[in-house]
C-alpha cells in the first residue's frame, strides 16, 4: 500500500486505501511557475474503474442507511479539518496550478462553502406530504440516493470543481468516484486524506486517475448511475451523449465566452478594476472569465485608457512561494501557452489593435515557467479568430457597439451561454440587459457573476448539457431520486384495543 508522502506517482484511493498501480504509463504533473515536474499520474483504464466501482457499490448500502444527520457530522468534521489545513492546501493549489495564492484561497474557500451547504442535508432532503388527497388517502414524497456516482474534473479549479460534486453527492447518501484532472491531482489527494480523518467510511469516496480511457470506462460502466463533468464544450457534449446513451444521469458544464458590456455612464475606477479581475483573474483560465468586452458609444474613450494602464501595470511571476506574490501567475502548460499566444497572433492579424501585449513576458526569477502577461486587444471584429473559440487565457478582446441593443446582439450571437455582465449606472439599461442577454448567469456591475453554493451554476446553450445544474437545490435533485408513496388503510387493527 502506498502513502501520499513517499510516492511521487499519485496513488489511487479505493476502499479506504492508497494503492500504487504498476505497469501503466504516467503523465507528468508540472509546477507551472517553474516548468518542472513535481509528480506523475498513472493513466488508468477499465480495470481500475471496475475496482473503484466495486468498492463504491459495496459501501453504498451502509452509507445509504446512515442517517442524514450522521452523514452531515462527517462533513462538519471535514470542514474543520479543511479550515485547519487551509493555508497549506492553498499553497499546494498555487504550486500545481500556477494561480496566485490569493486566487487559490478563493478556490478552496468556495469549495468549503459547498461543504457547509451540504452539512444542511437533513433539511435539504426533506420530502413533501399531503393528507387526504382523496377520502382516506394520504400521499408523501421523499428522496433517495442513486447509488454509485462519478465526477470528472478539469484543471482550472483543483479544489472548487471537485467540491461542487462530492460533498452534495455523499451527503445525499451516494458513494463517489472522483477522476481529478491529470494536470492537478495533488489537491484532491490531500483533501481526501482529510475526509478519511473525518471518519468517512472506506469505499464512500474513491479516486482514479487517467485520461480518455478511464473516462470512457466510467461512462460505460453499468453500475455508475450519474456523472458530473466540467470541461470544454466539445468534451461536455460528448460526455452527455455517451453517458445518457448508457442510461446515466449527466450534468456536463462546458466552455464559455462571457461578454462584459461597458456603458458610457459606468464608474471608471470601479469598472476597470472589476473588468481587470474578470478578464485576468486565474490567468483567464476559468469558464466565468470575462473574455470579451463591448464598449458602447463613448465608453471606449472613457474606460479603455485607464484599463490599459492598470493592465500594463500588472505583475506576473511565480506563485509557489508565500512571501512574494504577483498579480497573475502562469498558465497550466507550455502547450497551452503556445495555443493562447497563437490566438493573440491571429487576432492581431485579423485587425485587432494591441493595447497591452503579454506574449513575451520577461520573468527573470522563473525563466522556465509557463508565463503569459495580460493582453488587451481593441477593435476586435465578430469574425476575428478570437471570437471563434474559448481562449481560456489572459486575453481581453474589446469590441465596439453604437447601442446597447447592438452590444446584446453581439453577445447573443455566440453559441455559449455561461455568464454575461454589464457596467452601468442606469437601472433601465441593466434591466434591458438582464432580460435580453442569452446567458444563464448575469452580473450587474459584477464582473464574475458566479453564484455561491446555495444557487445553481446555471449555464445555458453550449455551456451546459443536461437538465439539472451543479450546486444548490438542483445539485440535490441531481444526486437523488424521488419516491412517492400513496397510502390508504381500510380498517383498524385486530384486538379489543381498536374496537370502537
Amino acid at each position: 500500500m502506498a502513502t501520499l508522502e513517499e510516492n511521487p506517482v499519485c496513488p489511487l484511493y479505493i476502499s479506504g486505501k492508497w494503492l500504487s498501480i504498476a505497469g501503466k504509463s504516467n503523465s507528468p504533473v508540472f509546477n507551472p511557475s517553474r516548468g518542472t515536474v513535481i509528480a506523475s499520474v498513472p493513466m488508468c483504464g477499465p480495470e481500475e474503474v471496475a475496482m473503484a466501482v466495486a468498492s463504491a457499490q459495496s459501501a453504498f448500502p451502509a452509507w445509504r442507511d446512515t442517517p442524514p444527520n450522521e452523514r452531515a457530522q462527517v462533513l462538519f468534521r471535514a470542514k474543520i479539518l479543511l479550515e485547519d489545513a487551509f493555508e497549506d492546501l492553498c499553497l499546494g493549489i498555487a504550486t500545481e496550478h500556477g494561480k496566485t495564492l490569493s486566487e487559490a484561497r478563493g478556490d478552496l474557500r468556495r469549495g468549503i462553502e459547498v461543504v457547509e451547504y451540504a452539512c444542511g442535508i437533513p433539511t435539504l432532503l426533506m420530502g413533501e406530504s399531503l393528507e387526504n388527497i382523496a377520502r382516506g388517502i394520504d400521499c408523501h414524497t421523499d428522496r433517495h440516493p442513486l447509488g454509485v456516482v462519478a465526477g470528472i474534473c478539469p484543471f482550472n479549479f483543483p479544489a472548487l470543481v471537485p467540491m461542487w460534486m462530492w460533498p452534495l453527492a455523499i451527503a445525499c447518501g451516494n458513494t463517489f468516484i472522483l477522476k481529478p484532472s491529470e494536470k492537478v491531482p495533488l489537491t484532491m489527494q490531500r483533501v481526501v486524506a482529510l475526509l478519511e480523518k473525518a471518519g468517512l467510511p472506506p469505499g464512500v469516496m474513491n479516486i482514479v486517475h487517467g485520461g480518455r480511457e478511464v473516462v470512457d470506462a466510467i461512462l460505460e460502466h453499468p453500475d455508475v448511475k450519474a456523472v458530473s463533468f466540467v470541461g470544454s464544450t466539445p468534451v461536455a457534449r460528448e460526455i452527455h451523449r455517451k453517458g445518457t446513451l448508457h442510461g446515466k444521469r449527466v450534468q456536463a458544464a462546458g466552455g464559455a465566452k462571457n461578454f462584459i458590456i461597458l456603458m458610457p455612464d459606468a464608474d471608471v475606477e470601479r469598472t476597470v478594476e472589476a473588468v481587470k479581475d474578470a478578464a485576468f483573474g486565474c490567468a483567464g483560465e476559468r469558464c466565468m472569465a470575462g473574455s470579451t468586452a463591448v464598449a458602447v458609444g463613448d465608453a471606449g474613450k472613457r474606460l479603455l485608457p485607464a484599463l490599459a494602464d492598470i493592465v500594463s501595470a500588472m505583475r506576473v511571476g511565480p506563485t509557489d512561494v508565500r512571501e512574494i506574490q504577483p498579480d497573475m501567475g502562469a498558465v497550466i502548460s507550455a502547450e497551452h501557452k503556445a495555443r493562447v499566444s497563437g490566438l493573440i497572433d491571429a487576432g492581431e492579424h485579423a485587425g485587432g489593435k494591441i493595447l497591452s501585449d503579454g506574449r513575451n513576458p520577461d520573468i527573470t526569477s522563473a525563466p522556465e515557467g509557463f508565463f503569459l502577461g495580460p493582453t488587451l486587444i481593441d477593435e476586435v471584429s465578430q469574425t476575428s479568430p478570437l471570437m471563434a473559440t474559448e481562449v481560456f487565457g489572459p486575453v481581453l478582446a474589446v469590441m465596439r457597439a453604437k447601442t446597447l441593443e447592438e452590444a446584446i446582439a453581439s453577445a447573443n450571437r455566440q453559441a455559449f451561454g455561461n455568464g454575461a455582465a454589464i457596467f452601468t449606472n442606469s437601472g433601465k439599461a441593466a434591466r434591458e440587459f438582464r432580460r435580453n442577454v442569452n446567458a444563464g448567469m448575469v452580473g450587474i456591475n459584477v464582473g464574475v457573476p458566479a453564484p455561491l453554493a446555495y444557487f445553481p451554476f446555471s449555464g445555458w446553450n453550449d455551456s451546459f448539457f443536461g437538465d439539472l445544474h451543479i450546486q444548490g437545490k438542483e445539485g440535490v435533485e441531481f444526486y437523488t431520486q424521488r419516491k412517492t408513496t400513496t397510502t390508504r388503510w381500510f380498517s383498524f387493527g385486530d384486538g379489543e384495543i381498536w374496537a370502537k
